[in-house]
């Protein structure tokens, strides 16, 4: 955002009575003609350390837009004690512009890093998406067509209140090879947003193969007893068709769901399953748990282990020296792999028998399918 345009007056009375200024260069710009002493830096240990040694009275640091959103004024506040004045931030300035409220908006920060594009635009009617960093419009507009929410309608602001603001507008698919400046925001209208979060998703519905799959029934009471929270870490260790997998992703669209499994078909399906139900937050590896994990694999919250090839005291013991609070959740069809979790951890059991109905000439039968065990791991509250 401009410097100066968005300025509150008592911003601006601060700036005008203060002995240095510090920030940004872009931020420091408009502010020449005062000709008072000005710092360009932006790394608050850095500000910080020099407010601490100056020996000025009144400083004020320079940040754009709004201080409560996405902005070093968390960061610097943490180093010394500070008055904050905010501005009007990119979000309120951008709605404006283009006519959307967005008191119901999901923000969501993709400066400096990538993110949850697809997940979010999936469960909300309204997105703002803050870039400044590798993601560009473009990419998020890829992402969306890539897992089908190509008929998105999409808003691209750049160098918003400056001269040279620009404001675009299109579907994903129409703006997929848009180019754009490095200050710009995106905003995305889903009107077919899903207003409810999908548990038991029907077994029907997923893409599958011969590779085994956790039933709709049995993945409902397994993923909730998980207790998945918004920005969750998630691993699904055997993942197979990637049904647990899709339904952890609806829950942590902050968070990641991390899938493991030895078939390299497994993994595929997991992917297609992924792009399928608009999951982008699903990231597939390709590994015999836990022999050969990945480095940097976020430590997890909550992890489900539907196929351990006989290794579940490795698992088990592996997950819990990383988090030893981690919620575990294990599905078993045979008493022995019950037996084994009994002996690795103290269990909550819970036995499923699902029978389902089936048509049969003009006749409704019933149907069942094999007992299931749920298991899951007791945490031991430290008192």
């Amino acid at each position: 955002m401009d410097g100066v345009k968005t300025l509150t007056r008592e911003a601006y009375e601060i700036i005008d009575s203060a002995d240095v200024l510090i920030g940004a260069g872009r931020m420091l710009e408009p502010f020449k003609h005062l000709h008072k002493k000005m710092v360009c830096e932006h790394s608050a240990d850095k500000i910080a350390d020099y407010i601490n040694n100056c020996g000025f009275d009144k400083i004020a640091v320079l940040m754009s837009g709004d201080c409560g959103f996405y902005s070093g004024a968390k960061r610097l506040s943490e180093f010394i004690e500070c008055e904050i004045i905010s501005g009007i931030s990119t979000p309120v300035y951008f709605s404006s512009k283009v006519g959307i409220p967005w008191e119901n908006m999901k923000f969501v920060s993709l400066h400096g890093r990538y993110g949850n594009i697809a997940v979010n635009v999936m469960q909300n009617e309204h997105c703002f998406f803050l870039l400044g960093g590798k993601v560009t419009p473009a990419e998020i507009c890829r992402t969306l067509c890539r897992y089908g929410f190509g008929d998105v309608n999409i808003f691209v602001g750049e160098n918003l209140c400056y001269e040279n603001e620009r404001i675009i507008s299109g579907t994903a698919e129409s703006l997929r090879e848009i180019q754009s400046a490095g200050l710009c925001a995106v905003i995305a209208e889903n009107k077919n947003y899903i207003k409810y979060i999908p548990s038991g998703i029907d077994d029907g519905d997923f893409i599958r193969t011969e590779i085994p799959m956790t039933k709709a029934e049995v993945r409902a009471v397994a993923v909730s007893k998980l207790n998945i929270g918004r920005d969750s870490i998630c691993w699904d260790i055997g993942c197979g068709t990637g049904s647990v997998s899709v339904e952890m992703a609806m829950k942590c669209t902050d968070g990641g769901v991390y899938a493991f499994d030895k078939k390299t078909e497994a993994l595929k399906l997991t992917s297609e399953n992924s792009e399928k139900f608009g999951c982008d937050n699903i990231h597939v590896f390709e590994s015999l748990f836990p022999e050969n994990i990945p480095e940097n694999i976020p430590v997890p919250n909550c992890v489900f282990i539907g196929g351990a090839s006989g290794k579940i005291s490795d698992i088990i013991k592996y997950v819990t020296n990383l988090n030893s609070s981690a919620e575990i959740v294990v599905t078993a069809v045979s008493v022995e792999t019950l037996n084994e979790c009994m002996n690795v951890f103290d269990a909550e059991i819970t036995q499923i028998a699902v029978t389902r109905t089936r048509r049969i000439g003009s006749h409704t039968m019933f149907s069942a399918e094999n007992p299931v065990f749920v298991i899951k791991r007791k945490i031991k509250c430290v008192e």
